[in-house]
């Protein structure tokens, strides 16, 4: 079936030709000291 990638092209794939990226989280969880003041700000 050809819905399956051809192994040879990937044998021969360049893995040095990538960059190195580095990740970065775009939408980090807020920290424990963020929550506390919106639980307060919200009970008042």
């Amino acid at each position: 079936t050809s819905d399956k990638p051809d192994m040879a092209e990937i044998e021969k794939f360049d893995k040095s030709k990538l960059r190195k990226t580095e990740t970065q989280e775009k939408n980090p969880p807020p920290s424990e000291e963020t929550m506390e003041q919106e639980k307060r700000a919200g009970q008042s």
